[in-house]
C-alpha cells in the first residue's frame, strides 16, 4: 500500500537539520495536489526570559525553513512556511493546524536520551496522544 498525501500538510521542524532530514523523508508522499506547510514554534517563556532575542530565532527559523526547501524542490507541490509563537510546542502546532484546516501533521521523531524523555516529556509522544488532527510518523532514514 502507498501512502500519498495530497491536502494541506503541516511540517513541524525543530532545527535545520530536522528540517532537511524530515523533508527528505516526507517528498515520496507528495503529489501535485499537495501543499506543504513547513511551520517552526518559537517557545515564549511564559513570563520568564526567552531563551533568545526573538530576531535571531526568526533567523534560524528561516535557515530551517531553507534546509527543508531542498529537498521538496524536486516535487511538484506548493510551500508555504509559517513561524509561531507559544509557550507549548505541541498545543500551538495542533491550534494552528485546526485554524489553517490543516489534513495531516507529518513528523519524524528525533532520536533523544531516555533520562531527557522521562524529565521533560517526549514530544513526540505528545504529538501523537495530544492530537486534534492525524498525525503521519515518518519512517526513520537508514
Amino acid at each position: 500500500m502507498t501512502l500519498a498525501l495530497d491536502g494541506r500538510v503541516m511540517l513541524p521542524v525543530a532545527d535545520p537539520d530536522d528540517a532537511e532530514r524530515t523533508a527528505k523523508a516526507l517528498a515520496p508522499y507528495l503529489g501535485s495536489e499537495s501543499t506543504v506547510v513547513i511551520v517552526n514554534v518559537i517557545e515564549k517563556g511564559g513570563g520568564s526570559i526567552d531563551k533568545a532575542p526573538i530576531g535571531r530565532r526568526k533567523e534560524y527559523a528561516e535557515e530551517m525553513f531553507e534546509r527543508a526547501r531542498a529537498p521538496l524542490s524536486e516535487v511538484e507541490t506548493t510551500l508555504e512556511t509559517e513561524t509561531f509563537f507559544g509557550t507549548d510546542i505541541v498545543e500551538t502546532i495542533f491550534e494552528q493546524a485546526e485554524s489553517d484546516e490543516i489534513d495531516a501533521v507529518v513528523f519524524m521523531p528525533r532520536k533523544s536520551n531516555r533520562l531527557a524523555e522521562l524529565l521533560t516529556g517526549s514530544v513526540a509522544r505528545r504529538m501523537v496522544k495530544e492530537a486534534s488532527v492525524p498525525v503521519v510518523t515518518l519512517p526513520q532514514s537508514p
